[in-house]
């Protein structure tokens, strides 16, 4: 029998404002000693009342513009209750029956590490809702320890129809809307600080099969690389159950061992039902404008996809491509070259390839490159004819090198491009009277011999000489 993989995700993302979902709180907990950045809101306390935090609904509204959804103009929060030692008020404060977004779709690639050709892909987002976290248990011997720091900060969930088919679409799904959450300012989606993380269910089915059948949810991922894997592995296990007639007939939810690559049971999946959904009736419902959500979403950028689809039209590979969307700091650069040479080859040479070595060379961070405005004078200086290309370089690694100026470097160094028709004259004159077996080579036909008098002549000007206007003088001494 022929086994169809079907894959559905639920991605939590924190949200970069200041303050957390319900109160003033520093939102920014990492690093912080344990219970530093906490108050009787956060914590829970009897008597305490939430206010909602305006940034995160501003921010939340960004998002699921990027993400092609539906913004609801009537949404409200819902009490969602769970006992567990890190959540201290016994419940969260999430949305249920009406989220704040529903109905949007990703497009994305899947790439395939062999060819490096890609794949056109869509998922659709079933919702986006926003909560407030728990808090972080750290288990020791014989005793938990809870760190409450976190307990308030805001969320995205992010739920996604089952529309994805392997690991490896799932995995190339969550780079993508990670690049959208932070192209949208809603997220840093930092993983290595935990603020994306995944919950992802996966079934099996005949192939042809239209039928949903019972899934597995896979629990708290954290990295794109134990997504793959978890799912990869929890697909082997379900294909040995089909193969032995022993297709799953209930839900459960199963936790990942990262040391030991495999999940190991926790629960059967709770429902809806388990949580015991009420209004929360602390915070009146949430009524956006037209109005209130044209001015938040008004000045957002291209996706991540159109940013991509625009840069490989102009020539550049996909890596290229990818690296520029990825970094917003490249992207920057990228552009701003671009616009002044007017060639996107050329900008990605200069800002891609060599300004990245140069920054490895002297164990520099791309902190400390050349500002997109330094870069500028640069660009101009090469495009005016006031240096070469191969001077530009050279002026380049001295940027990075010392953090001056292109033009203060092109001044104390002497770099000035040599381009003056009676100045190129002369040294060509010369040059072929010190060549004459190159002269004679290239009279019989030998036109490759042209290169040792154009190499004598950036030799005497140091590599200044406008090297278009040096053929073109030498094609007519030459005769």
């Amino acid at each position: 029998m022929e086994l169809e993989t079907i894959i559905g995700l639920e991605v939590h993302a924190q949200m970069n404002t200041k303050t957390k979902m319900f109160c003033a709180c520093d939102n920014d907990a990492w690093g912080k000693a344990p219970n530093t950045t906490v108050c009787p809101v956060c914590m829970g306390h009897p008597g305490t009342l939430p206010v909602p935090n305006k940034a995160v609904i501003e921010k939340a509204v960004r998002s699921s513009k990027a993400l092609k959804c539906t913004v609801n103009r009537h949404s409200h929060f819902d009490r969602k209750n769970y006992f567990y030692p890190d959540l201290p008020a016994g419940y969260q404060i999430s949305q249920y029956k009406f989220p704040l977004a529903s109905h949007g779709s990703v497009k994305f690639s899947i790439t395939d590490p062999k060819t490096n050709l890609s794949e056109p892909s869509e998922c659709r987002i079933h919702r986006l809702h926003i909560e407030n976290d728990a808090g972080k248990l750290t288990h020791t011997a014989g005793s938990s320890l809870c760190d409450y720091n976190r307990a308030g900060t805001p969320l995205m969930e992010i739920v996604t129809e089952p529309d994805l088919r392997s690991a490896k679409a799932a995995s190339a799904f969550v780079e993508e809307l990670r690049r959208i959450l932070i192209n949208a300012g809603s997220s840093e989606a930092d993983m290595f600080k935990g603020m994306m993380r995944f919950d992802a269910s996966i079934s099996l089915r005949p192939k042809g099969d239209t039928k949903l059948y019972p899934r597995v949810e896979i629990k708290n991922l954290n990295s794109f690389k134990s997504l793959e894997k978890a799912l990869n592995y929890q697909e082997r296990v379900l294909t040995k159950l089909w193969q032995e007639g022993k297709a799953p007939t209930g839900e459960v939810t199963v936790g990942w061992i990262d040391d030991e690559e495999r999940t190991q049971m926790l629960r059967d999946k709770e429902s809806a039902a388990d949580y015991r959904y009420f209004p929360e009736p602390d915070i009146p419902p949430l009524e956006l404008s037209d109005a209130f959500i044209a001015s938040v979403t008004s000045a957002m950028e291209k996706l991540p996809s159109e940013m991509k689809e625009e840069y490989t039209a102009a020539g550049l590979t996909q890596a290229e491509a990818t690296m520029l969307v990825d970094s917003e700091g490249l992207r920057t650069r990228f552009d701003t070259v671009k616009i002044v040479l007017g060639d996107a080859k050329r900008a990605s040479s200069i800002v891609l390839t060599q300004m990245p070595g140069f920054l490895t060379k002297h164990s520099k961070a791309l902190d400390d490159a050349p500002s997109a405005e330094a870069l500028r004078e640069l660009a101009e200086a090469m495009k005016s004819g006031k240096i070469s290309t191969n001077a530009g370089k050279d002026v380049l690694e001295k940027m990075v090198s010392t953090g001056k100026s292109a033009a203060t470097i092109i001044k104390d160094e002497g770099m000035g491009q040599v381009a003056d028709d009676a100045t190129l004259t002369k040294i060509i004159t010369e040059a072929l009277a010190a060549n004459p077996k190159a002269v004679q080579n290239y009279k019989e036909g030998k036109t490759a011999a042209i290169g040792a008098i154009v190499g004598a002549v950036m030799k005497q000007t140091k590599g200044q000489a406008d090297a278009a206007k040096v053929n073109a003088l030498l094609l007519k001494l030459i005769v």
